[in-house]
């Protein structure tokens, strides 16, 4: 698991955007203007969001996440070290979707569909 692994990944979701609004060291991928990963730039892992608290809970507690720095309680960090690609692929997908789902209904109708 790597950043390059990660960066690959969201930039093949429909609408998924890069910026780097901290600096260099940390990646972002948003959809719609809203953040659904991030990269820190101690590259430990990727932050991302899930559905809800409950389930951030869950993650953390099966030891498959860690609380993610600087963020909402429902949102993880999934270490690069420990998790695999399979996992983490979920992870980013299921807030890839999240996210998305929270956008306004005008700008999910002008996002292709995630295959």
């Amino acid at each position: 698991m790597s950043r390059d692994f990660v960066n690959s990944l969201c930039a093949a979701l429909p609408g998924a955007e890069f910026s780097e609004p901290f600096g260099p060291a940390t990646a972002v991928w948003k959809v719609g203007a809203k953040i659904f990963a991030a990269i820190g730039s101690e590259d430990r892992g990727v932050s991302v969001k899930c559905p809800d608290v409950e389930t951030a809970d869950m993650l953390r507690d099966a030891g498959v996440a860690e609380k993610a720095p600087y963020f909402h309680k429902s949102w993880v960090l999934v270490p690069f070290e420990t998790a695999d690609a399979a996992e983490c692929a979920h992870r980013i997908h299921v807030s890839y979707d999240t996210i998305r789902a929270s956008l306004p209904k005008k700008l999910q109708a002008r996002l292709a569909p995630r295959d």
